[in-house]
């Protein structure tokens, strides 16, 4: 594929708004390519763009080749063609391209056909797709037979990836297809897209905000930012040697996973609105390095050397300045303390939450079906003002934790106690509403938390009327803003007009508003970008400092569980497996299955997981 000076235009009532500009674009057969960068930078339509799937208000200009072809000059009946057989998409959310009411092996093999266009029969179609789920991993026949809600995540984004590549496409697009999976599966589907691609020498666009994942499976990154490519190079080039300040910021906002940083550095603002760019540099408002060269137009894509281009007026003046700032960035830590025994190692003030010998059993989905075990005989202790990480893949059970220590759920057996109030199967409406005051929630996707019809104000005043867990008066809406970082007038907003990271804010706001003493924090930064991320994180450690807050933080992300955590429980299949000071059991981890998480972060060198053969 060959994409030049590609531009994604919106149309407006004033004339049409370029979202994005100038884009250039080469995969090779084979080849490997990531597109990364902030929400708003246009990864995705870029993409749509190639594929003919744009919006409605929305069309393209500039070059797209494909096989000697442009694809402009197509017919859409051609193109619609082209679009499945040799262009493929598969998206971050699995649910998006399977129909919930059709069983999965019939979508995988819906368009294939023999040589008249006749469908094959029945019994060679399900021979079929058992095969190519075999051929995606999936080793269970049964599943061809199944809907995608019966599924796990893991298992539908297979299920999905099988049915893209049911023609064998020589280029297959990836939009964050591992953005919600835990640290195993997305390794596991990261795998799978490299052996797809070097088997079926198919070309490999992804698209992703983890830069680890984008160095540890691609040839080349495409670093974009509002509408356009800033940087583009060799994985191992951009890593080790950014020439572009924003993409030296999108380094070292992401958190390393082998050491805790003292702080984090995040990228000051945001990302600005399609008719809302400067005419310069798109970056220049939060560039710590702009001139005002960086404001007279927008700079060309210069090439640097060895395929490295950037696309900034100072790239050669201080390219050697950004590359030491990086080298000092992989060199700077904090220590994490020694290491010590893997088991749980006693807070020394005293127990806020006890969860003491729970187990939880949820019936099952519908009539003979199976009854799932989420909890089994799981203690877990958090302290006053202490932060505590809960880590497994998904299904292992850490967001039961997090929602019985609210109230949320009851445990079926054991014993569970959050300052001072017990949990239980039953619960007198007093007690219920001291726990909530006392422990809160905030959620993994702060949209469906939050009221769409209601202003921001009038969410925290709601959730401030409900009382506090400390006693006083609830502090009032612009009090909260402020607590998080986001101005007085922002309570006059609704959800719908704020970033996914000012979202997040109001919803640890709200969760604050009732002054509580444990927050649980349920994957709140999971599907943020890196820079937003970063903020986030520095948001709640400060927070803790300054309220004496503790923390159940629940993540599939081991590099952010050990900036924010003291200790760790690390879960499988609902039990405990090892828990103990973050540092310890993340560097000397005693049991294979943490070893096996572990060597799951996604790095340039092969992963060993060692250890012996217990699972556990």
């Amino acid at each position: 594929m060959r994409v030049r000076d590609l531009e994604v235009l919106l149309q407006r009532p004033g004339g049409p708004v370029a979202i994005t500009t100038g884009v250039d674009l080469d995969v090779a057969p084979g080849e490997a390519v990531a597109l990364v960068g902030e929400s708003g930078s246009g990864k995705s339509l870029t993409t749509r763009a190639v594929l003919d799937l744009l919006p409605g208000g929305m069309r393209a200009a500039g070059r797209i080749g494909y096989g000697g072809r442009e694809l402009a000059g197509l017919g859409g009946r051609r193109r619609h063609r082209l679009r499945g057989r040799e262009l493929a998409l598969v998206m971050q959310d699995p649910f998006t391209m399977l129909n919930p009411i059709e069983r999965c092996g019939a979508q995988i093999v819906e368009p294939l056909r023999d040589g008249r266009g006749r469908r094959p029969p029945a019994a060679e179609r399900r021979a079929e797709a058992v095969r190519r789920l075999a051929e995606v991993g999936i080793d269970d026949p049964a599943v061809a037979d199944r809907y995608p809600f019966e599924l796990s995540g893991g298992m539908r984004q297979r299920v999905a990836i099988a049915a893209a590549v049911a023609e064998r496409p020589r280029l297959l697009i990836a939009d964050e297809p591992t953005t919600a999976l835990d640290v195993t599966t997305q390794k596991q589907i990261l795998d799978l897209l490299g052996e797809l691609r070097v088997r079926h020498s198919m070309g490999l666009v992804l698209i992703t905000h983890d830069l680890r994942v984008a160095f540890s499976v691609c040839d080349r990154v495409h670093v974009m930012y509002a509408g356009t490519v800033l940087e583009s190079a060799r994985s191992r080039d951009l890593e080790e040697r950014p020439r572009h300040p924003y993409t030296l910021g999108l380094l070292r906002a992401e958190p390393p996973a082998d050491r805790r940083l003292d702080e984090l550095a995040g990228i000051p603002g945001a990302v600005p609105a399609p008719g809302e760019r400067p005419d310069g540099c798109p970056f220049a408002p939060r560039c710590d390095w702009r001139t005002d060269a960086c404001e007279s137009g927008l700079p060309p894509l210069l090439d640097l050397a060895d395929g490295h281009a950037a696309r900034c007026v100072r790239a050669g003046e201080i390219g050697d300045e950004l590359a030491a700032l990086r080298r000092a960035a992989v060199e700077e830590g904090a220590a994490d303390g020694a290491a010590v025994d893997g088991e749980a190692v006693a807070p020394a003030a005293a127990p806020l939450a006890v969860l003491r010998d729970v187990r939880k059993v949820f019936p099952p989905p519908r009539r003979g079906g199976t009854a799932t075990t989420a909890l089994d005989g799981v203690t877990v202790q958090i302290a006053e003002g202490e932060s505590v990480g809960l880590v497994g893949e998904s299904g292992s059970g850490k967001t039961t934790i997090g929602r019985i220590a609210v109230g949320l759920e009851r445990p079926g057996s054991g014993t569970v106690t959050v300052g001072g109030v017990t949990v239980g199967a039953r619960m007198a409406k007093a007690d219920l509403a001291r726990l909530r005051g006392i422990a809160q929630m905030a959620f993994q996707d702060p949209y469906s938390s939050l009221n769409p019809a209601l202003t921001i104000g009038r969410t925290l005043r709601e959730a401030a009327r409900l009382g506090g867990g400390r006693g006083g008066a609830a502090p009032p809406a612009a009090e909260l803003l402020e607590l998080v970082g986001l101005p007085a007038h922002y309570a006059r907003r609704r959800p719908a007009g704020l970033s996914g990271g000012e979202r997040q804010r109001v919803a640890i706001a709200r969760a604050l508003a009732r002054r509580p003493r444990l927050l649980v924090c349920d994957e709140v930064v999971s599907a943020l970008d890196v820079s937003v991320q970063a903020q986030i994180l520095t948001l709640l450690r400060d927070l803790r400092a300054e309220l004496g807050l503790a923390y159940l933080f629940i993540t599939h992300d081991l590099a952010v569980v050990r900036q924010i955590t003291d200790r760790v429980y690390v879960l499988r299949k609902g039990e405990v497996v090892e828990s103990g000071p973050t540092a310890s059991v993340l560097d000397d981890p005693r049991r294979p299955y943490t070893r096996e998480l572990i060597a799951s972060i996604p790095h340039r060198g092969p992963a060993d997981p060692g250890g012996a053969d217990d699972p556990c």
